[in-house]
């Protein structure tokens, strides 16, 4: 018995609950998902379907059904906030959500901003310049494309909230290594996106990585507005301004468009699920998770720990987040 508490302490946390087992979480989570999509749902269809008078699916144009594919997301933010306030036990993550939590200041968004969208620039002018795409200006409605930004914020910032939000700090909380919490979330976050088209073991790779990546966003530099202002420019570059399929997801909003002709599979370009489905794309994503790593490492700060009063510093925490009523932790 007493092998079984020490074997205990050195996996789990002084705050590990019987609730934070992994399909706990997951149940609540996706459950926290279900109920915030049909809520999304009702919201834009009673908002925006019916007032208009909208019958049939065809009579849709591209930006409404962009607002709507996205902005639909929007009931997860609110199902889940909700369902932080209501369950003492998880209040803390709101910290996350806020400029309570050290890392969300405007310099740190507006960096994952440009992070992203740069990173996922830089991926379609390899695969301009290799010839496996072409895209052709169409049009720029300023108005448009400011409110399906927006839209995308919810979208992307819905699965912030759910994967480096809530299941990222529930597994921060029960396991002392922090790498359980960053890759646990990560493969969940990857294996939502088993149901889009094309999707691929390489894609699927390439997804997880970008969990990683913004994982690390949220455990160095405590910013679950990096995560989600980098999640948003990504998933906002290859979409909404470049045309190109999201996640193998195609809007015919856009700012330029894809000449589906010219497109090829390459180290570049996967034509069913787009630059995330390649090699190209897994180098891009291992160079930032990398790079992220060596700053995060070399920044020698403390760490806000949000389930407890005391910040703790980096090392500690992740070796040994607390001593608190742990006898094997001396």
């Amino acid at each position: 018995m007493e092998d079984l508490k020490r074997l205990f302490y050195k996996i789990f946390n002084h705050w590990f609950r019987w609730y934070d087992i992994l399909i706990y979480s997951l149940v609540v989570g996706f459950a926290i998902m279900f109920v915030g999509d049909i809520l999304g749902d009702f919201l834009f269809t009673f908002g925006i379907i019916v007032p208009m008078g909208i019958t049939d699916p065809a009579d849709v144009s591209p930006f409404l059904q962009a607002v709507i594919s996205y902005g639909i997301n929007l009931g997860i933010w609110v199902v889940l906030i909700t369902y932080l306030f209501a369950v003492r036990p998880d209040r803390p993550i709101l910290r996350t959500f806020w400029t309570k939590y050290k890392g969300n200041t405007v310099f740190n968004f507006i960096l994952g901003l440009l992070i992203g969208g740069g990173m996922n620039l830089f991926c379609a002018v390899v695969a301009m310049i290799n010839k496996d795409i072409a895209i052709y200006f169409d049009e720029i409605q300023f108005v448009k494309v400011f409110v399906v930004f927006i839209m995308v914020f919810f979208q992307s910032g819905s699965e912030e909230l759910i994967c480096r939000g809530f299941l990222y700090q529930r597994l921060r909380r029960s396991y002392k290594n922090p790498w359980v919490a960053i890759i646990g979330n990560s493969l969940i976050f990857a294996c939502l996106h088993l149901a889009n088209p094309g999707i691929t073991i390489l894609s699927f790779l390439n997804i997880l990585l970008c969990g990683v990546l913004l994982a690390l966003m949220i455990y160095y530099f405590d910013s679950m507005w990096m995560a989600i202002a980098f999640h948003t420019a990504w998933n906002y570059m290859q979409s909404i301004v470049l045309g190109l399929p999201n996640s193998g997801l195609v809007f015919e909003f856009s700012i330029f468009n894809l000449d589906l002709a010219s497109a090829t599979n390459s180290f570049a370009y996967d034509v069913n699920f787009g630059i995330e489905g390649t090699i190209l794309s897994s180098l891009v994503l291992s160079a930032g998770i990398a790079v992220i790593a060596v700053i995060g490492n070399s920044r020698k700060r403390e760490q806000l720990w949000v389930w407890g009063d005391t910040v703790l510093p980096k090392k500690q925490n992740m070796q040994n987040p607390t001593n608190f009523n742990n006898p094997y932790n001396q």
